[in-house]
């Protein structure tokens, strides 16, 4: 079962009789929301005639929220359900701003997926493993990916922090080898590369088709207090990503 909403813009008026005479505000502000809800209407009609064409049952919602809260407002409403799948398109400040309040305050895993990219079958799954609570979290929330993958690749960055032990991404690998999965552990080096692309890089190198991993940061500042890979992950998305807070 597929839920899509699209959130439209809602721009307070704010205007007063100088603005509206010099720059029209109140005609701008209804441009703007008009062009929002063209947006809005196309994308809900394309995912409408995807999940048509694959059988997919949908149901749809249109709400409204001010610029500043849209991304609240959606992560709101993805609290009841079980996945929470947004796109991200690059240099898009509201995407990303979206993206960062569905993660940290939906409750729910996040797959994230790079605009304008042909995804595929999500069959080679590459979990990014520290051992963190995150971490954890992350692979008890890809479950059903896992499940379904092909193949299973388990990877740990030895040089970005301290990691609570020597073999710790071949232990996680036994422990989804023993429910019947295949995986398959390593461990790499991000050297001069921030930990957000040496992880995304070795991913797309050794073909995996979703990276899995623990999302760093608090709520209520998280501008200020993202975790390095996180903070790679939303600014140079380069395959899908899930990501659990």
């Amino acid at each position: 079962m597929l839920h899509a909403i699209a959130v439209d813009v809602d721009i307070p008026d704010v205007s007063n009789a100088l603005s509206s005479y010099l720059l029209d505000l109140p005609s701008k502000i209804r441009e703007a929301e008009a062009a929002s809800r063209r947006r809005g209407k196309i994308l809900l009609e394309v995912v409408a005639k995807e999940a048509a064409q694959d059988k997919v049952p949908l149901t749809t919602h249109v709400i409204a929220a001010p610029p500043a809260l849209m991304g609240d407002v959606a992560a709101e409403q993805c609290r009841y359900f079980d996945l929470s799948l947004v796109g991200l398109a690059a240099d898009n400040p509201t995407a990303r701003m979206t993206a960062e309040a569905i993660l940290f305050g939906a409750g729910r895993p996040t797959l994230l997926f790079p605009e304008a990219t042909d995804v595929g079958v999500l069959d080679h799954v590459v979990i990014a493993w520290d051992g963190s609570r995150v971490a954890a979290r992350a692979v008890a929330d890809a479950r059903p990916f896992l499940e379904r993958a092909a193949r299973i690749t388990v990877i740990s960055v030895t040089d970005e922090k301290p990691l609570p032990g020597k073999d710790i991404g071949e232990r996680l690998a036994e422990g989804l080898r023993v429910r019947g999965l295949t995986v398959e552990s390593s461990s790499i080096r991000a050297g001069d590369r921030s930990i957000g692309a040496a992880l995304q890089e070795h991913a797309v190198k050794i073909g995996g088709k979703l990276l899995v991993m623990g999302g760093y940061g608090h709520s209520r500042v998280r501008d200020f207090v993202l975790g390095g890979a996180t903070e790679g992950v939303l600014a140079d998305l380069r395959l899908p990503v899930l990501l659990s807070h």
